[in-house]
């Protein structure tokens, strides 16, 4: 397996150990709230398309990071500050997965972001109050939107492995897959939140959180090796 293809297959786990781990306690009420706006209708199709929606959103941001990476690298390379610039991004994944897990702290980062507020709450009402089931779609795009510790971390990965390569286009792609990745991970635990009114028997999602911190503390060891290296 490439190295590449390492980081999609962590990006996937890290966003799987998130969405049980972060996902639920933080989101996990907004996914509930619709399952009970639904009423008894199904719930699989409007919760599938709110998904979307977020990675939809994901895969954008990460498409921007990884492109942005590419440009950066390119541009300190002009400098003379490449190897620089790689090693400082890959210690700010491991600060960031340090932050997650709670052993480094960084303020509020990463605390209770999934309650909108201001314009975003109001769009947010304004498509809510449709009942289409297609709502659920930019809906999800919307939400995917909110501030989120866990996804910034992963935002900033995603630029620094767009850094390995010198072609924007090529450097959009790969932190948008990365992003896809990431955001497919976290699908299963929203999905369970969905389908299932208590939760009571996931007690240990601190220790799933932390594994996905420790994913990520690795990433950023690995980029700050490959830089020493490079």
């Amino acid at each position: 397996m490439s190295s590449i293809e390492t980081i999609y297959l962590i990006f996937f786990t890290s966003g799987f150990t998130i969405g049980f781990g972060h996902c639920i306690g933080m989101c996990g009420p907004i996914v509930a709230s619709f399952s009970l706006s639904l009423k008894g209708r199904e719930v699989t199709v409007p919760h599938l398309l709110y998904n979307s929606g977020r990675i939809t959103t994901y895969s954008l941001l990460g498409g921007v990071m990884g492109a942005t990476g590419s440009f950066t690298s390119v541009a300190a390379g002009i400098a003379g500050l490449q190897k620089g610039v790689m090693i400082f991004t890959g210690v700010l994944i491991i600060l960031m997965g340090l932050a997650m897990a709670g052993w480094v702290p960084l303020g509020s980062i990463f605390g209770d972001y999934c309650n909108p507020g201001g314009l975003l709450s109001r769009t947010f009402g304004r498509i809510s109050e449709t009942r289409s089931t297609l709502t659920y779609y930019p809906l999800g795009m919307l939400l995917g939107l909110l501030p989120c510790g866990p996804v910034y971390t992963a935002l900033i990965a995603a630029a620094r492995t767009g850094m390995e390569v010198q072609n924007g286009f090529k450097g959009s792609l790969i932190g948008a897959g990365l992003m896809l990745s990431f955001g497919l991970g976290t699908v299963p635990a929203l999905l369970v939140v969905a389908k299932l009114a208590n939760l009571g028997w996931l007690k240990r999602r601190d220790i799933i959180y932390k594994i996905s911190s420790v994913l990520m503390i690795v990433v950023g060891i690995y980029f700050v090796i490959k830089a020493i290296r490079y």
